[in-house]
């Protein structure tokens, strides 16, 4: 590459081009030179179509000054991996005598990349014979990024929602599989349903970043009466962290279970029982982990029950599965207590 500053005969010799169609087509390179669309020339005449003008917007979109475009090949902005199909298109439309195109990914001079779409079109003499080659670049850099982005939702749409049939199918078979009365299994269906419809509105009004655990366990309680009018039923305690929302939605159905089995059976069915819901960060040798705690006081005399119903196969089984951790029913006779362990890494973020 020339360096600045300095004119090599073949930079003289694409000056002295532009000169001779400037004079051929005035107003032509007049409105190249003013308008805001990258444009350059190139001389067909030459191997590698050397470069014999640019336009201001060509050199403000590429950050090159003109003594370093002027007797470049066009290809010299070319980035690495460029599409091989993209460059025979290129070939093509230079070798022909017709107008062609393609959308290529280029190099600035500070390194940075840039898609663009390019159209190439022949410029003949008075004889009819192609001596130049006129290309405009329109800067797609942005649509590109856009289309990125769209793939990135698109995919991580399809994943929540797989995520969120496979959880529905598992809901279904469990309430089928245990029951039998048509009422038990419809309100079996319904509550867990409505429990990970209420995780989702939570998530939607965060844009599904991510929420806080504190308005995840408020919200999941709230269908109880917990959080609206009986907080003292209830007291929350640790570090406030954001959830990822596979994680967001896993323990909001566990919650769900937990707060269920208090309404019925413990804290949350007499006037005196309470929960505290409780966590910690720790630390371990390759990183940190959740430790967290429901623990349910006050309520009746708890016994183990002589069998493992939906709702503790839910949080022992799909939970630890789904936090890539482990999860601990202890019934013991002053209230049941639930231990919920996962690492931090796992789709929960401390800050």
């Amino acid at each position: 590459m020339a360096k600045i500053g300095t004119k090599n005969k073949t930079q003289r010799a694409a000056e002295a081009a532009v000169e001779g169609f400037r004079q051929d087509l005035g107003p032509f390179v007049v409105a190249a030179e003013t308008t805001r669309m990258a444009m350059l020339f190139t001389d067909s005449t030459q191997p590698g179509n050397p470069i014999i003008f640019a336009n201001d917007a060509f050199l403000e979109l590429t950050g090159y000054a003109r003594e370093e475009v002027l007797g470049q090949n066009f290809n010299f902005l070319m980035s690495h991996g460029t599409d091989g199909d993209a460059l025979a298109r290129l070939d093509a439309a230079f070798s022909s005598a017709s107008r062609g195109g393609s959308e290529i990914c280029y190099r600035r001079k500070d390194g940075s990349e840039f898609w663009s779409a390019i159209q190439i079109n022949p410029v003949r003499d008075h004889s009819g014979s192609v001596v130049q080659h006129f290309a405009s670049f329109v800067d797609l850099t942005y649509h590109k990024q856009e289309q990125s982005q769209s793939r990135m939702l698109i995919e991580e749409l399809n994943h929540r929602v797989k995520n969120t049939l496979a959880t529905v199918q598992s809901i279904v078979w469990q309430a089928l599989r245990n029951n039998s009365d048509p009422a038990v299994i419809r309100d079996a269906i319904e509550s867990r349903l409505f429990a990970l419809s209420r995780s989702h509105d939570l998530l939607t009004r965060k844009n599904w970043e991510g929420v806080r655990l504190c308005d995840l366990i408020k919200n999941a309680l709230e269908a109880f009466g917990v959080a609206n009018g009986r907080s003292e039923h209830f007291a929350i305690a640790g570090k406030d962290i954001r959830v990822s929302p596979r994680i967001a939605l896993a323990l909001g159905v566990a919650f769900h279970e937990l707060a269920t089995n208090a309404v019925k059976y413990g804290a949350f069915s007499n006037a005196a029982g309470a929960v505290q819901i409780s966590w910690t960060i720790e630390p371990l040798p390759n990183g940190k982990e959740i430790r967290l705690c429901w623990e349910e006081k006050g309520g009746p005399t708890v016994t183990l029950p002589s069998r493992k119903g939906f709702g503790s196969r839910v949080i022992e089984h799909g939970l630890a599965h789904e936090l890539d951790g482990t999860v601990v029913l202890d019934y013991r006779t002053a209230g049941l207590i639930c231990r919920i362990n996962f690492p931090l890494t796992s789709g929960a973020y401390d800050g």
